[in-house]
């Protein structure tokens, strides 16, 4: 099978390392795909480490939420130059795997033959980018895999249930957990691990440990991260956490290559993800290293971290404090609650069992026609 990949980063993020992760088991099937991507990022590099053909494609950059009236401009001038690049990248695919929303228009409007598979990994609020994905969705007769029900829900107003499938995400694990008790790291040692972004709550992160610290003053805080993508906004944010941490035992260690060895030099981890967050990988990554969370019940979640069984789920600010101070005070309840996420880990959530339900998905959506003939109704909506 050939497969067209469209991914609307080439900068690191979770959804693009969703991609990379596919790309060995794409190779192990026997498929060949070629990976398009926009700008000059790093993605570029490791996509052709991994053996595999990438090409430039037209999207963005744009900032994240709402746009200004120079990223419509650009979005209007992408959008034909990206469906031309589709209908030449993607003549002889079997496959359009689109790994981003900003995508779908410009695949809509190139005409291409292939079936078009969706991968949503976030939610994307109501408003004129999603009605314009769903449009474009619905008049290619695309499928849609999402990373959670919170995710999916959405877009089964635009394309039918029975092309619509949830696939938790996967991660890799280490063979055995690595986490090492509570009170085993220098002090108590909590962390929170991704993306400096205001949906990921490093701000709450930082409020947390201020509350923390009166009951724990041996606690010590890390924050593993970076903010991504070169935005302003997102460079603003990562300048505020650090003034709000300034004369408190917070370390900012930067973004975390290897994630087990972080979460190894953790004795709990929190994340404070905001409202719109879907599963977040790191909850997974926590789960199979065997270190205890407490969350957020943000979005998709609760989907996955069970309260009270495989982690903790924190209403707000105070109440994630005083469940950090109690689970760090009681180092054989903790230990249970890891033991238990860590299987759930190997029952659901591994990297093998995600690369196989993806690819399977994939296949099964080769197989169905696309029809064209109101593809090009999308282009007026532009």
């Amino acid at each position: 099978m050939k497969v067209l990949a469209l991914d609307q980063f080439s900068d690191p993020g979770g959804a693009q390392q969703v991609l990379v992760e596919l790309l060995p088991a794409i190779a192990a099937r026997g498929w060949q795909a070629t990976i398009g991507l926009p700008g000059r990022g790093e993605l570029f590099g490791r996509v052709r480490q991994l053996g595999f053909e990438t090409a430039r494609v037209a999207c963005g950059p744009y900032r994240s939420g709402e746009k200004s009236a120079g990223d419509l401009f650009r979005f209007a001038m992408d959008v034909p130059r990206l469906a031309a690049q589709v209908r030449r990248l993607g003549a002889d695919a079997d496959l359009i795997y689109v790994n981003g929303p900003r995508l779908l228009p410009g695949v809509a409007l190139s005409g291409v033959k292939a079936p078009v598979l969706f991968h949503a990994h976030s939610y994307l609020p109501p408003g004129r980018t999603r009605d314009l994905a769903g449009r474009a969705l619905r008049n290619m007769d695309a499928s849609v895999v999402a990373a959670c029900e919170f995710v999916a829900a959405p877009w089964r107003e635009w394309v039918p249930a029975e092309r619509v499938q949830v696939i938790y995400n996967g991660v890799a694990g280490p063979e055995a957990p690595v986490w090492r008790g509570i009170g085993r790291t220098i002090g108590r040692t909590i962390g929170c691990i991704g993306r400096i972004a205001p949906e990921k709550g490093q701000v709450e992160f930082v409020h947390a440990a201020q509350l923390i610290l009166p009951s724990l003053p041996d606690a010590r805080f890390v924050i593993h991260g970076a903010a991504l993508f070169a935005e302003a906004a997102a460079l603003r944010y990562a300048e505020e956490v650090r003034a709000l941490a300034d004369g408190l035992p917070v370390e900012f260690a930067g973004w975390a290559a290897d994630v087990n060895a972080a979460l190894a030099g953790l004795d709990l981890l929190l994340a404070p993800c905001m409202g719109q967050e879907a599963t977040t990988r790191v909850i997974l990554e926590a789960f199979a290293a065997g270190v205890p969370v407490i969350a957020f019940p943000s979005g998709g979640i609760p989907e996955v971290l069970e309260d009270g069984r495989t982690g903790w789920l924190a209403g707000s600010i105070e109440e994630m404090a005083g469940i950090a101070v109690e689970v760090l005070r009681n180092p054989e309840r903790a230990a249970e609650v890891s033991a238990v996420a860590r299987r759930e880990w190997e029952l659901r959530f591994t990297r093998h069992r995600f690369q196989e339900q993806v690819l399977d998905c994939m296949e099964q959506s080769s197989r169905c026609a696309a029809p064209h003939a109101s593809q090009r109704r999308v282009a007026r909506a532009v």
